[in-house]
């Protein structure tokens, strides 16, 4: 299987990048690089990757189990590199689950489903960064 995604220059520093599925992505730099903060960094995207991807797993997992939760978020940190070409070398992945009684072991275990199994972003970034995850839950 493989995936064509076409990226095309819209002017300036401003680029647009399709998706197989036809959706489009906008990316830019911030004015200090010359662009205009019109769309996400390449590299913010790259962090947006490795959360969407497991929190599909996740959230698809946690429904086939059956468990309720009201509300999940994920704040994904990078560290970057001091010299270029500048890359992640550390990232961090903080789940967090809110809800009543939350069923704190299948939300483990469909987290760890995701991070150890299924997220193919996460096996991608463990080869060149040391991947960090952690889960939190607010129960109401």
């Amino acid at each position: 299987m493989s995936h064509k995604v076409i990226t095309h220059w819209k002017g300036n520093l401003q680029f647009e990048s399709d998706n197989p599925n036809g959706k489009t992505v906008l990316m830019d730099t911030s004015p200090e690089h010359g662009g205009h903060s019109s769309g996400l960094s390449p590299k913010a995207m790259m962090l947006a990757s490795l959360a969407g991807c497991s929190g599909l797993d996740v959230v698809s997992i946690l429904d086939k189990m059956k468990v309720k939760i009201s509300d999940f978020r994920m704040d994904t940190y990078g560290e970057l590199t001091e010299e270029h070409p500048k890359y992640y070398h550390t990232v961090s992945v903080e789940y967090h689950f809110y809800g009543e009684d939350l069923d704190e072991s299948k939300i483990k275990k469909a987290v760890d489903l995701s991070i150890e199994k299924y997220c193919g972003v996460m096996e991608m970034f463990r080869k060149f960064a040391n991947v960090k995850t952690s889960i939190h839950y607010h129960n109401k």
